[in-house]
């Protein structure tokens, strides 16, 4: 039953953290505020993670599952259609983050502290793994049966998209008036699939 109840604390803290960091940003925030938060003693969030920095990796691990799911659920949305479930996905990506849902307003504001806090540079960097290798292996399943083949280094297409994504999350985030969604929606599928070149059918048998 102890293991339980450690479960469920922790995953009330990251919630607390999570919701905390979305409202103030991280560099306001402190345990104490986390613990405040929660309704728990500082000493209570301590003993599940001794430092911020170990919060915040669990935070941003949190963050990745949940914008996991959600375009996990959008490939398989429409089901043996691959152009629809690409189109799909990468409207999703971009959805999750415009809605400006907790989870995207702590990665955008971990973004941007990391820039003078190194301790934040591997969590980040690890999201940032995660999120391209779930883009990986759904294109490698789908490519063929859209008859595409990458122009680029596959490896780096799932960075080069989420390196749009999040810079048109930051430019909405200070001038929202500047970005249409649907625009960007339009912009996104014309830009991924810049990437590909459609390859020729095979000859007919003779």
């Amino acid at each position: 039953m102890g293991y339980k109840k450690s479960q469920v604390s922790v995953a009330s803290i990251v919630d607390a953290a999570m919701r905390v960091i979305a409202r103030q940003g991280y560099a306001h925030t402190s345990l104490m505020d986390i613990a405040s938060e929660v309704g728990m003693s500082k000493g209570a969030v301590h003993y599940h993670f001794p430092t911020k920095e170990a919060l915040m990796a669990k935070v941003l691990e949190t963050a990745c599952d949940a914008v996991a799911e959600r375009t996990r659920s959008a490939w398989t949305a429409s089901e043996g259609n691959p152009v629809e479930q690409l189109r799909s996905a990468l409207r999703e990506l971009w959805r999750v983050r415009a809605e400006l849902s907790n989870e995207a307003k702590v990665v955008a504001d971990l973004l941007a502290q990391s820039l003078h806090d190194q301790s934040l540079r591997e969590p980040l960097a690890q999201y940032y793994r995660f999120a391209s290798a779930q883009i990986d292996e759904h294109l490698k399943q789908h490519l063929a049966s859209l008859g595409l083949r990458p122009i680029v280094d596959m490896a780096k297409v799932p960075r080069l998209l989420h390196a749009l994504l999040d810079g048109l999350l930051m430019q909405k985030i200070v001038d929202p008036t500047a970005i249409d969604e649907e625009y960007v929606l339009q912009t996104l599928e014309t830009l991924a699939m810049a990437l590909f070149t459609f390859d020729a059918p095979p000859a007919p048998k003779a």
